[in-house]
């Protein structure tokens, strides 16, 4: 049954991010230096309302990672700002990570042309998020995290709805308490940062808290896989000369060798940066490399562990 607009209208007016500041109603009026000190002070408060959420965010992402060391993949949708988050965090971890093709997806309401061009009316279809599911064949081994600042948007909460029962993992992150989204994850995160410095532009403080979020849940699993070692990118994708020198700078950063020998050994091991450092800290040629860290699903560290074993 669709919504009334009385009904949508009393919905939103319920909602924190929806609320309208009183103090700021002459803000039009202001200095420009004084509205972006505003807006800056605004900001300023959004990492601290995240770090209130860091025990729920960690439970997601452990339950996340253990999916996707199962072979699962990290599914992102929403509509909107929402929704052009989850696509931007997911295009990020192909070059970061070396993710493979379908690893890490974002899907946004109404499809990739609604990135930059609203679809009307998409985000208001539980039945086009599940749609959306069924055409990426769905496991229980998946991870789909509904995002949706207000935390009512049907297609992500949809989204989460279809993918519970399936069996896959369910994530919710929003920016109001008490949401539809939570309840309908197994995994609910509210990240509530209060009324937007212009009422309901969720691409503000919410889109920023989200942005945070995701941040975590993308790079923390992606740590727990083994796609780094301490805190160096040793699964980047090299594609172009500045990752080349990059990934150059990180096989110094991990080995202390000198740039004749990290040449030899990424050249060794097709330019890739994981078996590379394996090669001159474990003594092993690039055959051995490659096999070690299969056998370690990834993970440098087992993989030198092994190396020294052997």
């Amino acid at each position: 049954m669709s919504t009334s607009h009385g009904d949508l209208q009393a919905q939103l007016a319920a909602l924190t991010t929806e609320a309208h500041r009183p103090d700021l109603a002459g803000i039009d009026r202001r200095a420009t230096l004084d509205i972006a000190r505003v807006m800056n002070a605004e900001d300023a408060g959004v990492p601290a309302v995240v770090a209130a959420r860091l025990p729920e965010i960690a439970a997601a992402i452990d339950a996340a990672a253990e999916r996707m060391a199962r072979g699962g993949r990290l599914i992102y949708l929403g509509a909107g700002t929402a929704g052009r988050l989850g696509v931007l965090d997911a295009s990020e971890c192909p070059p970061t990570f070396s993710t493979g093709p379908g690893e890490v997806v974002g899907l946004i309401a109404g499809g990739p042309g609604a990135f930059v061009t609203a679809v009307e009316g998409a985000e208001d279809s539980k039945e086009l998020a599940a749609e959306d599911l069924r055409a990426l064949a769905l496991t229980a081994d998946d991870v789909v995290v509904g995002v949706s600042a207000s935390g009512r948007t049907p297609y992500a909460v949809g989204a989460v709805e279809h993918a519970r029962a399936v069996g896959a993992l369910t994530i919710g992150l929003s920016c109001n308490a008490g949401s539809a989204l939570s309840g309908a994850a197994e995994h609910g995160i509210e990240v509530v940062v209060g009324p937007e410095l212009i009422a309901g532009s969720t691409r503000l403080k919410a889109g920023t808290a989200q942005k945070l979020v995701l941040n975590m849940i993308s790079t923390i699993t992606m740590i727990r896989l083994g796609k780094t070692y301490g805190n160096l990118m040793v699964d980047l994708r090299a594609s172009n000369e500045k990752l080349r020198a990059r990934s150059r700078r990180i096989v110094a950063l991990a080995t202390g060798a000198s740039p004749a020998d990290i040449e030899q050994a990424l050249t060794a091991t097709g330019g890739e940066v994981k078996p590379a450092i394996l090669t001159l800290l474990g003594g092993v040629d690039a055959p051995t490399a490659a096999r070690l860290l299969a056998e370690s699903h990834g993970h440098l560290r087992a993989a030198l562990t092994a190396a020294e074993a052997g």
